[in-house]
C-alpha cells in the first residue's frame, strides 16, 4: 500500500491510497491499521510529508562507498544524531538555504527512511522489521561547515535547520518492500545524476539499525530513522557542488517513488 497525506481546496488533512486508477481518499489510522480507502478519489491540493514524526533518528556514515569518499574508516557501532521537527518538509515545498545563521555549504544526502509503526523497545534483530509500519524518501539536508568547523564537534547544528528534512512523496507499507537493504537510490540536482547508490552498500542493514536503536531506548510509534546516504554527495567533489538557490533535488527510491524539492535562500 502506498500512502499519501494532503490538504483537500478547504485546507482539511486527509489520508490517501495510491491504485492504478487514482489516488482515493482514505479513512482510519495507519499507525494502528485501520486505514481503508473510500470510494472518493483524493481532491489533493498540497502533498505534505506522509507522517509527522515523533522523533528523527538519523544515522551518519553507513555506506561503505561513502565512507571511502569521505576517506574515513568503517565505523564500529552507528553513527547517530538527531533532527528537530522544525526540519521536517513536505514534498514540492523549498529547502531554505540558511542566511541568518549562514551556511555557503548545504549539501544533499539521499536516503531510506524507516517508519516505525510500534512501539520498539530492545528489539532483537531477528524481529525488527516486524516493528516497521513502512518506508519513504529522505533528503537529510545538511550545512557542512556548521557540521564540521563551526559545531563544536556535534553534527546537529548543521543538521536541523528548517526545512532540513524532506520527507515522501509517499509512506510505502512493509508489505511491499521484503527486504529494504535490496533497493536502488539516487539523487538529482537539476537534471543532473549525482548520487546512485543501493540499499545493500549499508554498512549495517535496517534490522541492526533498528535493533541498535531500541537498545535501552523507547522508539515510539511514529519515529523515522534517515539510514544514511550512499556515496556522491557534494562535499566530496572536486570541487565540491553545494546546494544553490534555483536548484531542484530530486531523491528516488526504487519501489518508493521521487522526492522533489527546490532550492531558495532564506528571506530575512
Amino acid at each position: 500500500m502506498k500512502i499519501i497525506r494532503y490538504t483537500d481546496p478547504a485546507g482539511a488533512i486527509h489520508h490517501g491510497i495510491q491504485s492504478t486508477s487514482g489516488t482515493f481518499r482514505a479513512t482510519g489510522d495507519p499507525f494502528a491499521g485501520t486505514l481503508q480507502a473510500t470510494p472518493d478519489l483524493a481532491q489533493i491540493t498540497r502533498l505534505l510529508a506522509p507522517i509527522v514524526p515523533t522523533t528523527i533518528w538519523c544515522i551518519g556514515l553507513n555506506y561503505r562507498q561513502h565512507a571511502a569518499e569521505t576517506g574515513k574508516k568503517p565505523p564500529s557501532f552507528p553513527v547517530l544524531f538527531a533532527k528537530g521537527q522544525n526540519a521536517l518538509l513536505d514534498p514540492g515545498a523549498a529547502i531554505q538555504l540558511p542566511r541568518a545563521l549562514r551556511s555557503d555549504e548545504v549539501d544533499y544526502e539521499g536516503e531510506l527512511v524507516v517508519v516505525i509503526g510500534k512501539t520498539a523497545k530492545n528489539v532483537a534483530k531477528e524481529r525488527a522489521l516486524d516493528f516497521v509500519l513502512g518506508y519513504t524518501c529522505a533528503n537529510d539536508v545538511s550545512a557542512r561547515d556548521w557540521q564540521g568547523r563551526h559545531g563544536g564537534g556535534q553534527f546537529c547544528r548543521g543538521k536541523t535547520f528548517d526545512t532540513f528534512c524532506p520527507l515522501g512523496p509517499c509512506l510505502v507499507t512493509r508489505d511491499e518492500i521484503p527486504d529494504p537493504n535490496q533497493l536502488v537510490i539516487t539523487t538529482d540536482i537539476s537534471g543532473e545524476r549525482l548520487q546512485n547508490g543501493e540499499t545493500a552498500d549499508m554498512i549495517f542493514d535496517v534490522p541492526t539499525l533498528i535493533s541498535f536503536l531500541s537498545a535501552s531506548t523507547t522508539l515510539p510509534v511514529g519515529t523515522v530513522i534517515l539510514t544514511g546516504t550512499p556515496h556522491g554527495v557534494g562535499m566530496a567533489r572536486t570541487p565540491p557542488r553545494w546546494l544553490r538557490p534555483g536548484d531542484e533535488v530530486t531523491i528516488t527510491i526504487s519501489g518508493i517513488g521521487a522526492l522533489t524539492n527546490p532550492v531558495i535562500e532564506e528571506a530575512l
